[in-house]
């Protein structure tokens, strides 16, 4: 589900400088080329760097995303005017076009987007809203954590705070907390402050560590065909690539 702090413009607009390594993207923007996609729809695309990337580099790009804050951010980039811009969820995607050619080759959720899709009923819906949105042979790819490397074990204070001088907005302190882990479901709290005025901005966020077996599952009875499983190059052995065809 949408976590409604990223609706929160400060958020938002501290969101890059405090996640300034997005070398994670690099490993995407290989794929497009490595698959010849030349049109790519960047779902959950935030403050859109992967979608300005995308078409900095010539190709047809849309940037979906519910945070009308991010993208307004998004739109505030270099390059932005490249990208088309849409504020809403895959399934308010409209209709597909009439013509294949105006189809994606190619649906990426980077981020681990694919994750905050916590019931069945969501992340089937998601998955068949996406498919008419692909050219016949178009291909879905999206990462999400593997829950055998118990990546929250490492979301304590003490692992992730850091302070961090933002031009324009001055020092801003930012840590995670985890606060229940309950089956496939963990639910963690962020905490930025702002020492500027001592703003605090609190929200409380749960993801799904979905089982490989179950991700492919979910694909297959969405009208997918999964073709590979890779592991994260950037963080291997902790995070699982899904590249599967439309049917």
């Amino acid at each position: 589900m949408h976590n409604a702090i990223f609706e929160e413009p400060r958020l938002a607009r501290v969101y890059d400088p405090l996640d300034p390594d997005r070398g994670d993207l690099e490993v995407y923007a290989a794929m497009a080329e490595e698959f010849g996609a030349r049109s790519v729809l960047d779902i959950g695309c935030g403050t859109g760097t992967f979608a300005c990337m995308l078409a900095a580099r010539g190709l047809r790009v849309t940037g979906l995303d519910p945070a009308a804050a991010s993208l307004e951010v998004a739109r505030s980039k270099p390059g932005s005017d490249r990208v088309h811009w849409i504020h809403g969820f895959a399934v308010d995607l409209p209709p597909p076009p009439p013509r294949a050619d105006l189809q994606f080759d190619l649906a990426t959720m980077t981020g681990n987007v694919a994750q905050v899709f916590l019931t069945d009923d969501d992340w089937a819906a998601t998955l068949r809203a996406i498919r008419p949105a692909l050219r016949p042979g178009g291909r879905l790819v999206f990462e999400t954590r593997d829950p055998a490397a118990q990546a929250w074990l490492v979301w304590t204070k003490e692992r992730s705070y850091q302070r961090i001088e933002i031009p324009g907005t001055g020092p801003v302190q930012s840590w995670v907390e985890v606060t229940e882990v309950s089956g496939d479901f963990v639910t963690f709290r962020g905490i930025l402050v702002f020492e500027s005025d001592g703003d605090t901005l609190i929200s409380d966020s749960t993801l799904r560590f979905r089982a490989r077996d179950e991700v492919i599952a979910g694909l297959d009875a969405a009208g997918y065909t999964v073709e590979e499983v890779r592991d994260a190059p950037d963080r291997p052995g902790r995070e699982m690539v899904f590249i599967a065809t439309a049917r």
